[in-house]
């Protein structure tokens, strides 16, 4: 067997256990014994270690920063009280209050990350839920799973796949990104959102939902998180219009947020830091580790050449398969590795920003597929788990295939427009 096939069979394997967590081990320890194992068989050496590590730097940065804003908002109740708002605002009706979680999801997704809305946006929309006496929180807490990818490419914040699929090449600037994908993004939002109402309107249809519901007290602290998310999300256009990197400015902005909001309303930082989930960034960490022992086996320059032939073929052609396939592999591999592995190939490849844009896409909205498709996914489901609910597989492919495939192929039709 050669050390190629063998670094393969090791990729292959780190990324079946991320997906499936067998031993119910965290997804972040089979990256790391993935990238691990490279280093022991030897076939990565330390300086390709570090320069897979290095590559993610940016990413690290951006997810902390998110972390600790999302986190800070959970615990001072800024996410419950606008999860309320929206219940009370439906005046009884279950569409009406599907149509209010979606919009708070697509601004939750856009300015704070789609992992934001997995982790922080689901409890609250259940805690909403059931203040409302809602008979099924099923249909509202699938919004939360659907729209974390499906408006996760408006900007560049909104989803850290972006910054993986960028990780070692140029950032578009906002101006670009914008040009690229302001049109695919609204079809993607409104397309899911037909799809996913439709899979539910019977469910909604049966549901009964209190007229009053009592809205929870907005702290001080609440509305100070709040003021920070606000800043932040200001920060980082502005960061993205000038090109810069937007990890250190979302590290800076979360972190002085939160000793702000904690220096005043004088808590323990320590209650905030452990509410972190931390193993997100040795899972990052060890997957750009082990797309770099792949890189150096030659696949990644392999994929860039057929991307680059099927380029120069037809451009309306590529953008069509870069998306669909890159789509179907996000959901076999988990989209982290595969928008390392795809960003890699389209840096390599120097493709237009339209099929450069497919791949992205497919990356970002694909994973609405199945639960394993995307972390925000993994996450939502880490969140039902802890409400005592369930969703399974099977049950969330069934949804998926309704909702992605018409949400993916118009979005690519709509970039290829453009």
């Amino acid at each position: 067997m050669t050390e190629s096939a063998i670094t393969w069979s090791i990729a292959g394997l780190t990324a079946l256990g991320v997906v499936t967590r067998p031993f119910r081990w965290p997804e972040a320890i089979w990256a790391v014994l993935g990238a691990a194992l490279l280093v022991a068989l030897r076939l990565i050496g330390p300086a390709e270690v570090w320069a897979g590590i290095s590559k993610g730097f940016d990413v690290y940065l951006f997810l902390i920063g998110m972390m600790l804003l999302s986190e800070l908002a959970r615990r001072e109740g800024l996410f419950d009280w606008v999860a309320a708002i929206a219940t009370s605002h439906a005046r009884g009706s279950p569409r009406r209050l599907f149509v209010l979680v979606y919009v708070v999801g697509v601004v939750v997704t856009v300015f704070l990350s789609n992992d934001a809305t997995a982790v922080v946006l689901t409890p609250a929309v259940y805690a909403a839920c059931r203040a409302a006496r809602v008979r099924d929180p099923m249909p509202y807490l699938l919004v939360c799973a659907f729209i974390a990818n499906a408006a996760s490419f408006v900007l560049p914040i909104s989803n850290p796949a972006n910054l993986v699929i960028f990780a070692g090449g140029e950032m578009p600037p906002l101006s670009r990104w914008m040009q690229t994908f302001l049109l695919p993004s609204i079809v993607s939002i409104i397309v899911t959102f037909a799809c996913l109402y439709w899979t539910q309107r019977r469910a909604l249809g049966e549901d009964t939902i209190a007229r009053n519901v009592e809205q929870p007290h907005l702290s001080r602290s609440a509305r100070l998180a709040g003021w920070g998310l606000v800043v932040t999300a200001l920060i980082l256009i502005g960061a993205s219009a000038m090109n810069f990197d937007l990890g250190i400015p979302t590290f800076v902005a979360g972190l002085l947020t939160t000793i702000i909001v904690l220096a005043l309303t004088r808590q323990n930082p320590l209650d905030t830091v452990r509410g972190i989930s931390w193993s997100v960034i040795p899972l990052v960490a060890g997957l750009f580790v082990i797309v770099e022992a792949v890189n150096h086996t030659g696949l990644t320059a392999l994929l860039s050449e057929k991307l680059a032939l099927l380029a120069a073929q037809s451009q309306t052609q590529a953008v069509g398969a870069a998306g669909l396939s890159v789509a179907v592999v996000s959901n076999l591999v988990n989209n982290l590795p595969a928008g390392l592995f795809a960003g890699s190939a389209v840096q390599a490849a120097h493709v237009p920003d339209s099929i450069a844009g497919a791949v992205l896409i497919g990356v970002d909205l694909g994973p609405n597929l199945s639960v394993t498709g995307s972390l925000a996914t993994i996450l939502w489901l880490a969140a039902l788990r802890r409400e005592g609910l369930h969703m399974g597989a099977l049950a969330f492919l069934r949804i998926g295939a309704l909702v992605m495939f018409p949400a993916l192929i118009l979005s690519l039709a709509a970039l290829a427009l453009i």
